[in-house]
């Protein structure tokens, strides 16, 4: 799947933008040219060779914050994406099979969970539990994890009809073992899907918290905290909002990109897509005219009469 997703110029184009994103949450505190919590003698400074994005109302470095709060909006939102994978997928696949008990109580929780507004739960479970961006994001990716269950349970309800998963079930083989054999390919495509699409809304839901001031305790910066503060001095600095929200706008694009290219090349489309690029490869590659088989080779088109004379 990885060969096919980098075939396609929009598959290339979305791991190179999520690859430099990932990049900077691991290098941005290292690249970050001041520190990004030092107060300076100019608020609201324009860019300039000193600080290239300008200064906030204390006159901190914006870059610095900026490459600082990758970090944080990187982590929050894989933290999402990999607790709703967790909590929905799993049992998504086992529903179908550990009977019908299991199925009611799954489907009737993934159905509280969709009710559920999640910014208000989170807010109120923050309450709880305190003001942290792991509790934040554990519970955020719970109330999301709706989304993997109902993939998964449709795509294994697909799988679980066919013959050969029957025939094994007849044989006496495990759960486990049809899971693991025959399930887990099929569902893995649009399970990767899922899991594109929801990095992408983790980024959205991370920025939305911290630009609420949940999650993170300031100063630290993030990419939803500076959003925050640069709306309130507009009058003085227009332009400053546009930085974190390019990088949280490129990024869900860039996850959203990655997630149609896999839906592209996973699924009957995409051998069918294999299959045509395939077949465009056999017309347009004619052998080596070295090659003996080629019409312009003499030996191969001119027949050799009887008794090995020519």
């Amino acid at each position: 799947m990885v060969r096919r997703v980098l075939a396609l110029a929009s598959g290339r184009t979305a791991v190179a933008v999520l690859a430099l994103i990932v990049l900077l949450a691991l290098l941005g505190p290292l690249l970050a040219p001041q520190d990004p919590l030092a107060t300076g003698d100019h608020p609201l400074a324009p860019a300039s060779a000193a600080h290239w994005l300008g200064t906030d109302y204390l006159g901190r470095d914006v870059l610095s914050r900026l490459l600082d709060g990758s970090r944080v909006s990187v982590l929050g939102s894989l933290e999402v994406a990999l607790t709703a994978l967790a909590v929905g997928a799993v049992p998504g696949i086992l529903s179908v099979y550990l009977g019908r008990g299991f199925e009611w109580l799954t489907l009737r929780l993934a159905d509280t969970l969709v009710a559920l507004p999640f910014l208000l739960f989170a807010v109120a479970v923050i309450a709880l539990l305190g003001n942290g961006l792991t509790q934040a994001m554990l519970v955020t990716g719970t109330l999301v994890s709706p989304l993997f269950y109902r993939v998964a349970r449709a795509a294994t309800l697909a799988v679980a009809r066919s013959q050969y998963v029957e025939a094994a079930l007849i044989s006496g083989a495990s759960i486990g073992w049809i899971v693991r054999r025959h399930v887990w390919a099929k569902v893995l495509p649009p399970i990767a899907v899922a899991l594109a699409q929801t990095i992408g809304v983790g980024f959205i839901i991370v920025s939305s918290l911290t630009f609420l001031g949940i999650g993170i305790q300031p100063p630290e910066p993030t990419w939803g905290g500076l959003l925050a503060s640069d709306l309130g001095y507009l009058s003085h600095q227009p332009w400053a909002p546009l930085a974190p929200a390019l990088l949280i706008m490129v990024t869900v694009w860039a996850a959203n990109l990655l997630a149609d290219a896999i839906r592209d090349v996973s699924g009957e489309a995409g051998h069918a897509l294999a299959n045509t690029r395939k077949a465009r490869a056999n017309r347009r590659g004619p052998s080596h005219p070295s090659d003996p088989s080629h019409p312009s080779d003499p030996s191969a088109s001119d027949p050799v009469p009887a008794g090995g004379a020519r």
